[in-house]
């Protein structure tokens, strides 16, 4: 088998960390693996297997005829008979069959914004589905959504899974005391709710004033990021909230964090999460989106009502006040992870289903 991952950059987000871990794992495992970014590059270049035939297409609008014809070019070259399109590159892969009907395309749908379906814009893609073979959904909802708004037949549910990372040069050092750490790894985005961990960290701050929260994920340096950090000095929080923006070495922080967060209020199936347990970190998280089907309250984390400010801070407090529960949830959260989320688990379903489109 031969395919193509396409997605629209390498910044450090879920679906971009997705169609890497795809390309890298199906470079050792089918004749031919190829990752085509369609407007530019970043971070997650470096974590790119060498194996992988790479593209980048610099396309500078919606419909760019120069990079549509390089992206011919290198599938003819290369032989490929499958093309991956994730997120919201599925209309230059619609593009590409239009002029080479023989292609087969599935569309990996990562929408994030997954409790608030009924807003989501689908006109383009009333339009281009209809060329498709078949829909990769990251959670259930998305799934039931392509069946019962796009009525598409062939759907699946393929959860996300973590690969760890190559090697990279950079070796963030993160501020505050060894063993009082504490990690989000979530994007400067609205829907990752940072305010709800601000509020909690105002909260620990006067409970457990030793520990501190590490801020990791892209900053668009927009309101959003403003707001934050206008909140971080207004609640005197400069001393015990750090933002690190985007980093590669995703392992070398975890390894300094004793405890890791995620304050979503609305979500997927978040990597940071799959890291999270790759890594035996002990979590408290929100229960939104695949995430009450991975964590099991008490037992391999603590999962809390999204926007429950009292719950978060009680439960991040048992926590950090219990190193037992901390190595039992990390451990434990390691298991369900490598019995459930493993690449070899995901990869070979996918495979499967390929065989089947």
């Amino acid at each position: 088998m031969r395919i193509l991952q396409i997605i629209d950059s390498l910044e450090a987000g879920g679906a971009e960390r997705m169609a890497v871990n795809y390309a890298n794992v199906l470079a050792v495992t089918i004749s031919f693996s190829g990752l085509v970014t369609t407007r530019k590059e970043g971070p997650l270049l470096n974590q790119v297997n060498k194996k992988v035939s790479y593209l980048c297409l610099n396309k500078k609008g919606t419909i760019d005829l120069k990079a549509i014809s390089k992206l011919r070019k290198f599938v003819i070259k290369n032989k490929v008979e499958l093309i991956h399109a994730h997120s919201t590159s599925f209309f230059l892969a619609f593009l590409l069959k239009l002029s080479f009907p023989s292609v087969k395309l599935i569309w990996h749908d990562h929408y994030g914004d997954s409790e608030f379906l009924s807003q989501r814009p689908s006109f383009a893609l009333r339009i281009t589905l209809p060329f498709f073979d078949g829909i990769i959904a990251v959670n259930q909802y998305l799934k039931l959504w392509a069946e019962q708004n796009m009525h598409f037949k062939n759907v699946i549910y393929l959860p996300n899974f973590p690969s760890e990372e190559n090697e990279v040069l950079e070796h963030t050092v993160l501020k505050g005391i060894d063993g009082k750490r504490i990690v989000s790894l979530a994007n400067l985005r609205l829907q990752k709710n940072h305010f709800l961990l601000l509020e909690v960290a105002k909260k620990v701050q006067l409970s457990h004033p030793e520990w501190t929260f590490h801020l990791v994920g892209k900053d668009f340096e927009d309101d959003y990021s403003r707001q934050i950090r206008n909140l971080i000095l207004e609640y005197n929080l400069d001393k015990n909230v750090f933002i690190y923006g985007s980093k590669q070495d995703i392992a070398t922080i975890l390894e300094q964090s004793k405890i890791a967060v995620l304050t979503s209020q609305s979500e997927g199936l978040p990597v940071a999460l799959l890291e999270y347990g790759l890594y035996r970190k002990p979590i408290v998280v929100t229960n939104v989106g695949e995430i009450p089907l991975l964590i099991q309250d008490g037992v391999n984390g603590f999962m809390v009502e999204t926007g429950n400010v009292e719950l978060f801070y009680d439960s991040l407090v048992k926590l950090l006040e219990n190193e037992t529960l901390q190595n039992n949830f990390g451990n434990a959260l390691q298991q369900t992870i490598m019995d459930n989320y493993s690449e070899q688990t995901v990869i070979k379903q996918y495979l499967a289903w390929l065989e089947k489109a």
